[in-house]
């Protein structure tokens, strides 16, 4: 294999603090050297240049939906893969809920036999928790350990205390993550837009602050008395960070995350009837989504999670309150939290690849991405200035569901690096 030099790049390590211009070079699929610009030459290299350009550890994805098997229409695995590595992941993780779900190894089993040949992409899953992601019985975890699932989710709310106190007692002596959404359906009702004055003026049926926070609260103190390392997704409202910031002053073994749509939008963003943001939960009101910018800058909340959930056309074409909740966005993450958070001047780089990559990789217990002399190269190249437009000819998604479809977005992927692996 030809080795690679990539001139006058500016690299990011998150976990070293390093964010410098230099040359990399790249010998099958390892970083061979990083020096000063212009300083190393290497013959029969293949050299480019870089100049602009930021080159960064591969993001990885905590939690995504996958519709095939199940919902092909929607998504195919080709497709879902295609749009990680089009975005810059390198690591896509995907939640139990196909169709059967992935409540057994064998349903792993068929992910990796449908997985396209020589895919330069980690793609690994949650095992359920439950069987049939019903929240009624617990599933056969050592078969799930053994087929290789990163962790345990049912990617939706587990009701039923008893059941997930036990839960925790039985995982207590393994090291596998567990990602519970505290959410209470009942409380939650109907509600498609978090209480308040913008639900009020849209009119549209509200989601209660206390639907989340009530279980929050609850699944905090069976953390307390269990001590079982708890991931909390899908974070989405600034009484949330508050009582994660107190947990973890306590010393409770929790991370949490929450998505990039909330990070971008909040009620406000409603205003126009965009299905596409209809999200559960949904959005939260601004002092919300500014509670989750800070707790994100703090380190309160460690990641950003994608979601991504793909619908048709025909799904998404109803009125808003009816539409099915979620929006793609593995493809569109990076350069829309970029422009809102970095060109603002808001977060440096480091900042951005750290909730993209780094701490992902801790909340699943992983080592993270390194761009680091002798480490395999799992890496993104990224163009903060390219602009181009997310539309049929450019998105590897096969389904439309984001805001900003048809809109013109500045910075683009330019090529993502990762050795040749499957399903973990």
């Amino acid at each position: 294999m030809t080795q690679e030099q990539l001139k006058q790049v500016r690299v990011l390590d998150p976990p070293s603090q390093v964010d410098r211009v230099a040359d990399v070079l790249i010998d099958n699929g390892k970083i061979i050297e990083i020096s000063e610009p212009g300083v190393s030459t290497v013959s029969g290299s293949q050299e480019r240049d870089c100049s602009g350009l930021i080159l960064g550890p591969g993001l990885v994805d905590l939690y995504s939906h996958s519709d095939d098997p199940g919902f092909e229409t929607r998504e195919t695995l080709a497709s879902l893969t295609a749009s990680a590595i089009a975005g810059g992941f390198t690591r896509l993780t995907l939640l139990p809920d196909t169709h059967p779900p992935l409540d057994n190894g064998d349903g792993l089993a068929r992910i990796q036999a449908q997985l396209p040949p020589g895919l330069p992409l980690q793609v690994q899953a949650w095992g359920a928790m439950t069987q049939n992601l019903e929240g009624k019985q617990l599933v056969e975890y050592a078969d799930l350990i053994q087929a290789g699932v990163v962790g345990f989710s049912d990617g939706r709310s587990l009701q039923n205390a008893i059941l997930l106190r036990r839960l925790c007692e039985y995982l207590a002596a393994e090291s596998y993550p567990i990602a519970l959404w505290p959410c209470d359906p009942a409380l939650a009702g109907c509600g498609v837009i978090r209480e308040g004055l913008d639900a009020l003026r849209l009119g549209l049926s509200e989601s209660p602050t206390m639907a989340e926070t009530s279980v929050l609260a609850a699944l905090l103190e069976i953390i307390s008395a269990t001590q079982v390392p708890v991931h909390i997704m899908r974070v989405s409202t600034a009484r949330s960070v508050e009582l994660i910031q107190a947990a973890k002053a306590r010393g409770l073994p929790i991370t949490a995350s929450t998505t990039w749509m909330h990070v971008l939008g909040n009620s406000q963003s409603l205003s126009t009837y965009d299905v596409n943001w209809r999200l559960d939960p949904p959005v939260g009101n601004l002092q919300d989504q500014q509670a989750l910018i800070q707790g994100l800058e703090t380190g309160i909340i460690d990641a950003i999670a994608i979601d991504h959930h793909a619908y048709t056309y025909e799904e998404k074409t109803v009125a808003f309150s009816a539409a099915p909740p979620g929006a793609i966005g593995l493809e569109l993450a990076l350069s829309l939290l970029w422009q809102s958070l970095v060109a603002s001047k808001r977060w440096s780089p480091l900042t951005l690849w750290q909730r993209l990559s780094t701490a992902p990789s801790h909340c699943l217990g992983q080592a993270p991405p390194r761009v680091e002399v002798g480490q395999p190269a799992e890496m993104v190249l990224f163009d903060p200035q390219q602009s181009w437009s997310a539309d049929a000819h450019t998105l590897k998604s096969l389904s439309q569901n984001t805001p900003w479809y048809g809109q013109s977005l500045t910075g683009r992927v330019i090529q993502t690096w990762h050795p040749p692996s499957q399903i973990r």
